[in-house]
């Protein structure tokens, strides 16, 4: 029997089903794949993703990071995820501060709170792991830094997830996500001008008084469509990451109870666990790129004015870069090659720090929730998201 024609589109049900089995197909069949009907390209292998990540002189993230954006005539909206340098190095060198050891480290009494008190209130018979859990903590975390009032920290999320819904097959925004990015949008640019005429402790406020350097090399401020821009990347991506991390560690681990008695047995193996996760079902699949010029990559050449997704999560299962890369393993080498589960390069995750710190939180409070469990599979729910994986739903009860 000869397998079907290989074709892999980033919005089909198959797609979001199993990305994985679609991912070792590309890697073995077309490593350089091309979609002529749609006018793509796609790297899947280790060493191609990840050069093409360090090379941000041919593969320029300026106009977006999903396929629709990037073929749309209009420019994306102002954010560093949708530039290239010299102004995302000005802005990455500003919000970093945001992001020091120290300040990460200021945030986990808040994290340890907020994971305490939404597993104080799940019902250990009748517990849904994102609904109940997952889900709320971390968009509190990014949230409360940013400036957000408690009574619109859950919206959000909301916003969050209807923004980057996908049903089968579409590619391009719909009024839905449209109207989601509004709604955030507006939320978020009204905030910004509270905050001018009350500046806070928070990012908002920090970002409005910080300066950059100008086209011209003179210093200015910020604009507030910028700051708006900010700060919805950074509550979805401070939201999503470990929302979907967290959920997606359940079902692996109850797949694979003999690495969840590792840590049961031994705490310390906590951050180890939280690197594996990350390579094996790291929440974000891929990010595209647009060729400003003919490049070759190990894999072969892509013309100028391309759209190429580079597909972190099918590298770090590249068995060519990880022994038994599609096995999941806590004590594995990490030293193999680059985990590639929060990007790579200079766009590398902002928050990667963080999301670990939370993510490891988490599993250490879940340790002693839920200590033996069991996942009801029949009630699991994946999303149908742009360039993001995990689960709606993740029921659970826990065992005595």
């Amino acid at each position: 029997m000869t397998k079907p024609n290989l074709v892999f589109h980033p919005c089909s049900q198959d797609y979001f089903d199993n990305p994985y089995d679609v991912y070792a197909r590309m890697r073995e069949e077309a490593p350089l794949y091309y979609d002529e009907a749609e006018d793509f390209y796609a790297l899947t292998r280790h060493e191609d993703v990840a050069a093409a990540f360090k090379d941000h002189e041919s593969f320029s993230s300026a106009r977006g990071c999903d396929l629709g954006m990037v073929r749309s005539p209009e420019d994306p909206p102002k954010s560093i995820i949708f530039m290239d340098p010299p102004d995302h190095r000005h802005m990455r060198s500003l919000l970093n501060k945001a992001f020091t050891p120290r300040a990460i480290q200021a945030q986990k009494d808040t994290v340890v709170e907020l994971v305490e008190h939404y597993l104080a209130q799940a019902d250990p018979e009748n517990f849904d792991v994102v609904q109940d859990f997952s889900g709320p903590f971390p968009v509190e975390v990014i949230t409360r830094m940013a400036g957000v009032p408690e009574e619109f920290r859950q919206q959000v999320r909301h916003w969050i997830d209807k923004s980057l819904h996908r049903k089968p097959g579409q590619i391009d925004l719909d009024d839905d996500n449209m109207q989601a990015n509004i709604d955030s949008g507006i939320y978020y640019y009204g905030l910004v001008q509270q905050r001018r005429q009350d500046p806070q402790d928070d990012m908002i406020s920090r970002l409005i008084a910080a300066e950059i350097p100008g086209p011209d090399g003179t210093m200015r401020r910020l604009d507030d469509i910028e700051i708006t821009g900010f700060t919805t990347l950074l509550g979805g991506a401070g939201a999503e990451t470990v929302t979907k991390l967290v959920g997606s560690a359940v079902v692996v681990f109850a797949k694979h109870p003999e690495q969840w008695q590792k840590l049961l047995d031994d705490r310390s193996k906590i951050p180890a666990a939280v690197e594996e996760l990350l390579r094996y079902v790291g929440p974000v699949q891929y990010n595209v790129r647009y060729t400003l010029r003919e490049v070759t990559v190990p894999s072969g050449t892509i013309p100028a004015g391309k759209p190429v997704f580079l597909m972190g999560a099918s590298a770090n299962r590249d068995p060519e870069a990880f022994t038994d890369g599609e096995t999941f393993d806590i004590d594995r080498d990490r030293l193999q090659a680059q985990n590639l589960g929060l990007g790579y390069g200079i766009h590398s995750c902002l928050g990667a720090a963080l999301a670990r710190m939370e993510s490891a939180v988490a599993l250490e409070h879940l340790l002693d929730f839920m200590p033996r469990y069991e996942v009801d599979f029949s009630g699991l729910r994946r999303v149908n998201m742009q360039n993001v994986a995990g689960f709606s739903h993740v029921p659970v009860k826990v065992l005595s």
